[in-house]
């Protein structure tokens, strides 16, 4: 019964990946415009960080888009078409849950992030356009 249902659901996914995908590419938030001089600054914080997804997971999207509107450039890998990606993130992270954001500061020291609502607060706290929101 198990591999049953878990057809059911690869097909399911198969079906409506592309529609996820052009759903979100035709909804595209708008991106924060920003003075040149901040936004090299971001840009350069942000080389920190590395979002771990799957193309289609709708809670991969949601993340995406955020750093779409916050106009973020973040390194992207992909975890369910990469096996390399994929082991660094259970290696790292302990788990092979997407979205994941790598955090590394200038320690070498790394904080995996999980969950599109606590990445989604973690930029916007970072990297939003009012302080504190």
């Amino acid at each position: 019964m198990k591999p049953l249902i878990r057809l059911f659901f690869k097909t399911l996914r198969l079906v409506l990946g592309p529609f996820l995908l052009l759903g979100n590419w035709l909804t595209q938030p708008k991106g924060l415009v920003r003075p040149a001089a901040e936004q090299q600054a971001v840009d350069a914080r942000a080389q920190n960080l590395a979002l771990y997804h799957y193309p289609t997971c709708p809670f991969c999207i949601k993340t995406r888009r955020m750093m779409k509107r916050l106009s973020l450039k973040i390194e992207l890998r992909n975890a369910k078409d990469d096996p390399a990606h994929r082991a660094t993130l259970i290696a790292g992270g302990g788990k092979s849950q997407v979205p994941c954001l790598l955090i590394a500061d200038t320690q070498d020291r790394q904080t995996w992030l999980y969950e599109s609502d606590a990445i989604n607060a973690y930029l916007n706290r970072e990297f939003g356009d009012t302080p504190g929101a």
